[in-house]
């Protein structure tokens, strides 16, 4: 094995050790998380309340030594309270510059479709530039930041759905759903302690995480493997269930988020299994389904499965 493969694999478990210090369950929902911030990507995740999704955040910011903010969306908040704003100090008769949360690492945007799209676009340029502009001013982000936005999938009274030019900004789309019933007994336990529990330590630098994320750009990809990454992708230009497919940045987000997925699996080079086991977080909230479809209860991750199904996998 690569030793620098070995050596990241031995981080990222202990990563995952301390991030199960505070959360219980929600393995899966963490190693897309990863992937999302390796593949230097932003994350939707949906998900009913209470499911643990702000100490999640929280807890692999700090296993990973990062900062981390939240912000929680309302039909007031304006994109102000988002970026920031300069504000003109009498005293020294001069503008200062008020940074936003957006100045972070990991940043978690709760209920992101509860604000106006106005309100929601402030945060397209941080997304994709990783810079704010403030009064014509620009202002660099962290390297590392990255966007987890949440939505609940069940209340849609007075929301602002995403458009689809938005939510093709989002490199994953991660569901959190309610633990097993072994995993609430254990956070019933740790809840019933008279102690608090200790938080998560610190597992890998953020120097490690510029040389992890470098670590994924490098994995190895064949060309009949990138072949096979296009293929799935302008196949779902063609199903019968969709109206709109997905298009090509969705093929890089694809590529990168499955790179991550590979090294995060112990390996230097992509398989096609790599892709298929990605297509449904990467490619799921890109498509828009026929309304004929929808009506008889096709979803968009059991056309997925028919799609990567139906594309030749390259011997």
């Amino acid at each position: 094995m690569n030793p620098a493969t070995d050596a990241f694999g031995k981080s990222i478990a202990e990563v995952r050790t301390q991030v199960a210090r505070a959360v219980v369950g929600q393995t899966e929902a963490v190693d897309l998380m990863l992937c999302t911030l390796l593949a230097g990507g932003h994350a939707l995740l949906e998900g009913v309340p209470g499911t643990g999704k702000t100490l999640l955040v929280r807890s692999l910011a700090a296993s990973l030594s990062l900062g981390s903010n939240r912000i929680q969306f309302t039909p007031d908040l304006m994109p102000s309270d988002i970026t920031g704003t300069n504000i003109f100090q009498m005293q020294k008769g001069s503008f200062e510059t008020v940074k936003g949360p957006v100045f972070t690492e990991l940043l978690l945007a709760d209920e992101i479709n509860r604000t106006p799209p106005k309100t929601q676009a402030a945060l397209l340029e941080a997304m994709q530039e990783r810079q704010v502009t403030l009064d014509g001013k620009r202002h660099e982000l962290s390297p590392f930041f990255t966007v987890f936005a949440t939505q609940n999938p069940i209340e849609f009274e007075g929301t602002y759905p995403l458009p689809e030019a938005q939510r093709d900004r989002f490199l994953l789309w991660i569901g959190m759903d309610y633990p097993s019933e072994t995993e609430e007994d254990e956070i019933l336990r740790r809840a019933n302690q008279a102690s608090p529990l200790e938080p998560p330590r610190p597992a890998m630098t953020s120097e490690e995480v510029a040389g992890a994320q470098r670590l994924v750009r490098a994995v190895h990809v064949d060309e009949p493997v990138l072949a096979y990454a296009r293929k799935l992708v302008r196949a779902t230009r063609r199903h019968d269930d969709i109206q709109l497919g997905a298009g090509p940045r969705a093929g890089v987000a694809l590529l990168g988020a499955s790179k991550a997925w590979a090294a995060l699996s112990g390996r230097d080079f992509l398989t096609p299994d790599d892709l298929k086991r990605m297509s449904v977080p990467v490619l799921r909230h890109r498509l828009v389904l026929k309304a004929e479809s929808e009506i008889e209860g096709v979803n968009a991750a059991e056309v997925l499965k028919e799609v990567c199904s139906a594309v030749e996998v390259p011997r």
